[in-house]
């Protein structure tokens, strides 16, 4: 596919959001199954059940623009996934694997609201306002769970670490 036009690129950002969100399920029931504290559990098992959520928006977006939903593989989560891969071989203590789960998910969160903040213009200048408005509510729900996510990070006791 050849991207010439800004629906052009909109639309392979869709795709690579679409495929994003796709992975995030499964990454985040590893997140959920790899922490020890019950709270973190419980914040990645909401969190995926809402990119479900994301997930059914952005078949929505597809529809409206009358393409068929497709993912498009993209490198930067797959380069996440394998970090956290990585770091889980090196048999970290409970505390790491929170504080590591915590870094990641906020790195998840940085990535997905660069993705929605470039789609939503992209989307109104095209003229799909109904889209924009789409994204623009998965967008304020990254925002908030970004949020959650850092107040779990301030809230981390490092003295666990040294223990």
């Amino acid at each position: 596919m050849t991207i010439d036009t800004t629906e052009d690129l909109f639309v392979a950002g869709l795709k690579r959001a679409y495929y994003t969100e796709q992975r995030l399920v499964d990454a985040l029931e590893g997140l959920e199954g790899t922490s020890s504290s019950e709270e973190l559990q419980d914040g990645f098992a909401e969190h995926r059940e809402e990119t479900r959520t994301h997930i059914d928006r952005i078949e929505q977006v597809f529809d409206r623009l009358d393409t068929e939903a497709e993912a498009e593989e993209d490198p930067v989560i797959e380069g996440m996934i394998e970090a956290h891969e990585e770091f889980m071989s090196k048999e970290p203590s409970d505390e790491a694997i929170n504080r590591f789960n915590i870094a990641a998910g906020q790195k998840a969160e940085h990535y997905e609201i660069a993705t929605y903040g470039n789609l939503i213009p992209m989307a109104d200048q095209i003229g799909v306002d109904d889209a924009a408005d789409t994204l623009e509510e998965t967008l304020r729900e990254e925002q908030d769970e970004l949020d959650t996510l850092s107040e779990y990070g301030e809230q981390f006791d490092y003295d666990e670490l040294e223990a």
